[in-house]
């Protein structure tokens, strides 16, 4: 299926989320606050940082992909009230490979 990365192996990504949203919050024109997505974003990394995938998620490929689509659903989960659009979270395995997922929060 995978050849190689079907073993035990390790990966170093970088994240990068992306906030879009139709219109600023009105007063102080942003997005989001920089603060509460940079708090949201480390308290979710913390869940996988220097975790076995196979055993937090036991049964499942945590392919690239899938692991994009899981920090944006716990994003998802963090933001309510806080942010009104849609997310993006791309993770860089290397500067030639990479996947993101996009969805409404």
């Amino acid at each position: 299926e995978f050849g190689p990365a079907q073993q035990l192996h390790g990966a170093t990504y970088t994240v990068d989320v992306e906030w879009v949203a139709d219109e600023l919050c009105a007063g102080p024109n942003w997005v989001i606050d920089i603060g509460v997505a940079s708090g949201i974003l480390s308290e979710v990394l913390a869940l996988y940082n220097f975790k076995n995938l196979d055993e937090v998620f036991p049964g499942e490929n945590t392919t690239t992909e899938w692991m994009c689509m899981q920090i944006h659903r716990e994003i998802t989960g963090r933001v309510h009230g806080k942010f009104s659009g849609s997310l993006r979270v791309k993770l860089w395995e290397s500067h030639k490979a990479w996947a993101s997922f996009e969805g409404a929060v």
